[in-house]
């Protein structure tokens, strides 16, 4: 055995967690360590608690795809954006309250929050990255440079950059203080997938439908690692907070564990049937999480981080002054720098065990209880449906879940159904069930699925058309916005003409006058 596997140990399958009903797009843990939320094609939002035999919940509310969810840096909250348009605020208990944000004309594809929670970046089909104030719930500004979809958007650590990538194939930084690209990255063969800083802000990595995943170091703005490990493309990845290690989840169906320091591959985990949409390390890095196109949230045991990452952090207390992040003035303008792909030169392949954990209660909550629709900059309150429904006689309400079909998570359209029937009759997308499972609904027997979903009024027709107009308002509000921003533009440069053709003049009279004085 080599002295670099002697030292690693092996990550191990903790937890798996059923009870989405199609694939699973994204997921994040609870800077508090308790909870892992999970969003998927099913429209819904899992908040899965990491107490032994504690309850699920479900929040019902988008009308499309999830297609991504993140806790912010306190625990209480989770923003999810989604295909319906709209980004959610939610509150992770049992109220299952949430805030409905909206100036994106197209799908969203990613959300999260900067570092100290009081700001959202968003990345949408519209081909903008857009930024939203928390706190007073509304949206701030735009990002416009991309020419395709934008798939994803970060903050720096700092709040002072965003790192974006799209469909466009090129991976943008900006400057968040000036609204400026100041660096554009265009090495993808196709569409780039996924970007992200390293916990340091010293570095972004980025990964591409076409399987490579590249980072680039932002002081010398060089491309310093390429990998090429996967055999399909990479649709997330996440780093370790000691930034020694990256993980990765692939269409393959594999999970793979890359040391940076070491520059290769040491592991590759086979947990899930059929593609790997998300991966995340929690908080700490002692946990991470993957997801896939079969249904299943796996969490799972790091194990290979302990001894070097304690390490670490022991030499980072004896320090007086760590790294500081670039400064804006130290990224220079970017030069050729090639970095050939690197190879697999280990794999370890440690076959997964199912733990068999048994699949928790969940408990289901209905629509928001109020939409927050941006309009002019202004913020309107809407009421939704209510959520009540017929209840057990243990106070619980029915027993009554929405099933769908598997749909292509990455494609244009969602192919959600609209069927309905209980938990026992529908499949995680691609999964199948377990025997488990089969057994337990031939005895009659089904999992305790506790809902509060909402009975549609006579207020949704009426709504909806409110809606549909809003829609409209949004839209144009949005092209008002761009306009202004190319005016503003406009009148910068006039001014800074007219106040060259002023020096112009006033050098010209200094010069005549100085020419008369001395003919005097």
């Amino acid at each position: 055995m080599s002295t670099m596997a002697s030292v690693l140990e092996d990550p191990t399958l903790e937890r798996h967690f059923k009870g989405h009903k199609d694939a699973v797009t994204c997921a994040d843990f609870n800077p508090n360590r308790k909870q892992l939320a999970s969003g998927s094609v099913d429209k819904s939002l899992m908040i899965w608690n990491l107490a032994p035999k504690a309850r699920a919940f479900r929040y019902v509310g988008h009308q499309d795809v999830i297609t991504g969810a993140q806790f912010s840096p306190s625990g209480n909250l989770v923003a999810t954006s989604s295909k319906d348009r709209t980004v959610r605020l939610w509150t992770p208990s049992m109220k299952g309250e949430s805030t409905v944000f909206k100036a994106h004309t197209a799908a969203v594809r990613s959300v999260a929050f900067s570092h100290d929670g009081q700001r959202l970046v968003t990345a949408s089909d519209d081909k903008s990255v857009k930024v939203w104030s928390v706190q007073r719930q509304c949206f701030i500004f735009s990002l416009n440079q991309h020419t395709n979809w934008v798939r994803c958007a970060r903050f720096s650590p700092d709040g002072r950059l965003i790192a974006s990538c799209g469909d466009d194939r090129t991976v943008r930084l900006w400057d968040t203080s000036t609204k400026n690209c100041i660096n554009c990255f265009t090495d993808y063969g196709e569409s780039a997938t996924f970007v992200g800083f390293n916990s340091s802000g010293t570095c972004i990595a980025s990964s591409g439908a076409d399987s490579s995943l590249k980072i680039w170091d932002l002081r010398t703005n060089k491309l310093i690692q390429h990998y090429q490990v996967h055999s399909a493309g990479i649709n997330s990845f996440s780093f370790h907070p000691s930034n020694n290690y990256l993980i990765s989840g692939s269409s393959d169906g594999t999970v793979k564990i890359l040391d940076l320091l070491e520059g290769r591959l040491i592991y590759t985990l086979h947990g899930h049937k059929g593609a790997v949409i998300t991966v995340a390390f929690s908080r700490t890095g002692d946990l991470f999480a993957s997801g896939g196109a079969d249904g299943q949230v796996l969490m799972w045991r790091t194990n290979f981080d302990t001894k070097s990452y304690r390490d670490i952090l022991q030499q980072h207390s004896r320090r007086s002054s760590p790294d500081p992040p670039p400064h804006l003035t130290d990224i220079h303008p970017r030069g050729p720098h090639l970095h050939h792909p690197q190879p697999s030169a280990i794999q370890i392949s440690p076959i997964v065990a199912d733990t068999q954990s048994t699949d928790p209660h969940v408990i289901e909550l209905g629509q928001s209880v109020h939409s927050t629709t941006l309009l002019n900059g202004r913020t309107h309150s809407t009421p939704t449906r209510a959520t009540t429904n017929s209840h057990h006689s243990n106070g619980l309400p029915a027993r009554h879940v929405a099933s769908s079909r598997v749909g292509g998570w990455m494609g244009d359209e969602s192919t959600s159904g609209a069927g309905v029937g209980t938990w026992s009759q529908t499949r995680a997308g691609g999964g199948g069930r377990g025997r488990r499972e089969e057994e337990e609904e031939e005895r009659g027997q089904t999992h305790p699925l506790e809902v509060l979903s909402g009975h549609p009024s006579s207020l949704d027709s009426t709504l909806q058309h409110i809606v549909k107009q809003l829609d409209i308002l949004t839209q144009t509000v949005s092209v008002l916005e761009e306009r202004l921003t190319l005016t503003e533009d406009k009148l910068k440069e006039c001014l800074l003409h007219q106040s060259h053709i002023l020096k112009d003049i006033r050098a010209s009279g200094e010069r005549r006058r100085t020419e008369s004085e001395e003919t005097d």
